[in-house]
């Protein structure tokens, strides 16, 4: 009897041994990704739909992926940078130090992807961002386009492109060739209104004239200097790339002073529905860059499904008019799939750097595609623009394509108008 109970207590034992082992193991193959977003505060808009696109993509990895033949289960760990430079900054420490995450995902402007850029570069954490210029991203942050970055990789369109874009669409207006600049003192409003990169030189190559009253601080709440500028240098095309409480301030302020331009083309402000609502019925014909609609000819390499599909699937969950975000917060993670699923070692820095650095991929975005440029780092993406149209049907506005001259794959659903 006493033989009897040994010969149980060691195989129980080792049973209760061989399965938390084995729970170690499988622990072990967990493959941990941060992201980090302004969910809260001025730069909200551009997290307001990551919940939605977390629960979707959670629920594609829910088994997990395969990566070497081995399974490996997904966690992601989301975090709300509160739309602070320093709050982003600590949070991507956070994640790589405490949280041990194997690589970072980030966007929303230069204002998050810089900080946790930086951090990831220093610590030597893969790190892909998106939703910024690559300018102010590459630039700003100190890059060489000879050099480059070590970990940190970046999609999305740049200066270039919303600079084209804009100025075609304004050849399409009856105007005078007056630009008044509004550009902030920050990474987005330095670089676009900077004389070498940004709008100066090739206003001035086309025969333009910029007026540029100077960088204004974030949150504003007069800008009577900036709107008297522009009325005494009959200014009818104003630009620029503001944060939302600000456009409101502005377009507001300048409407009660009697300054109307014809067109109106402001990055950032006025991406979302509920920055227009804000307006009232102000808002009409105001344009601005399309990185993303319904009506891209685009779909998910995770489950196929097409960017209508993906904008439907937001408003019938939500309730909420689509927003340009969802697309590239969507295209991040099918990136990041892509390239853990093909790293030797997904547990290895060295290893999923060099899965980015190969990765030709066909996203709900566009193709990502790190070896074409246009500097070390960066792949770009289509971009064309349009214009906000009061409609009041089921929603107070539509955003319409009015000009895909530079990237013709995506249909035009509209025409340019002046502003009434």
């Amino acid at each position: 009897m006493k033989n009897y109970k040994k010969n149980l207590t060691i195989l129980l034992t080792s049973l209760v041994l061989m399965f938390t082992s084995g729970l170690a193991l499988s622990a072990d193959k967990v493959i941990k990704i941060g992201y980090i977003s302004p969910q809260t505060g001025p730069l909200a808009g551009f997290g307001e739909a990551d919940d939605y696109v977390l629960d979707e993509v959670r629920e594609q990895l829910k088994n997990g992926i395969q990566i070497g033949g081995d399974q490996w289960q997904v966690e992601i760990i989301a975090k709300d940078s509160q739309s602070s430079s320093n709050r982003a900054s600590e949070l991507a420490a956070e994640l790589i130090l405490r949280d041990e995450v194997h690589m970072i995902l980030v966007g929303g402007t230069p204002d998050t992807t810089n900080p946790v850029s930086d951090q990831c570069e220093v610590n030597e954490i893969p790190c892909i961002s998106t939703v910024a210029p690559w300018q102010p991203w590459f630039l700003g942050r100190g890059g060489n386009p000879e050099v480059g970055f070590d970990y940190t990789y970046h999609f999305f369109w740049g200066l270039e492109d919303v600079i084209g874009n804009y100025t075609a669409l304004w050849d399409e207006v009856n105007q005078n060739g007056n630009v008044g600049g509004l550009f902030p003192n920050d990474g987005d409003g330095n670089a676009w209104g900077d004389k070498t990169v940004g709008f100066p030189p090739v206003l001035e190559q086309k025969g333009m004239s910029l007026t540029d009253p100077g960088r204004y601080q974030n949150m504003n709440d007069d800008f009577s200097s900036y709107i008297n500028a522009f009325k005494n240098n009959d200014v009818e095309i104003i630009t620029g790339v503001m944060i939302p409480p600000d456009f409101t301030t502005f377009w507001t302020q300048a409407i009660q002073q009697g300054f109307k331009p014809k067109v109106a083309s402001i990055g950032k402000a006025i991406l979302f529905p509920s920055a227009l609502e804000a307006l009232g019925d102000n808002g009409h014909n105001l344009s601005s860059e399309i990185w993303w609609s319904p009506n891209h000819p685009f779909q998910s390499s995770l489950n196929g499904m097409s960017a209508k599909q993906l904008a439907d699937g937001y408003s019938t969950a939500t309730s909420k008019q689509w927003t340009q975000p969802i697309g590239f917060v969507h295209a991040l993670f099918e990136v990041a799939v892509d390239v853990l699923e093909r790293s030797d070692d997904p547990s290895n820095p060295t290893s999923i750097t060099k899965a980015i650095q190969e990765t030709d991929l066909d996203t709900i975005v566009g193709n990502i595609n790190w070896s074409k440029g246009p500097v070390k780092n960066v792949a770009k993406t289509p971009l064309v623009a349009g214009q906000w149209r009061l409609v009041n049907d089921k929603y107070k506005y539509d955003l319409v394509i009015t000009y895909n001259g530079m990237a013709p794959e995506i249909p035009l659903t509209g025409k340019t108008e002046a502003i009434d």
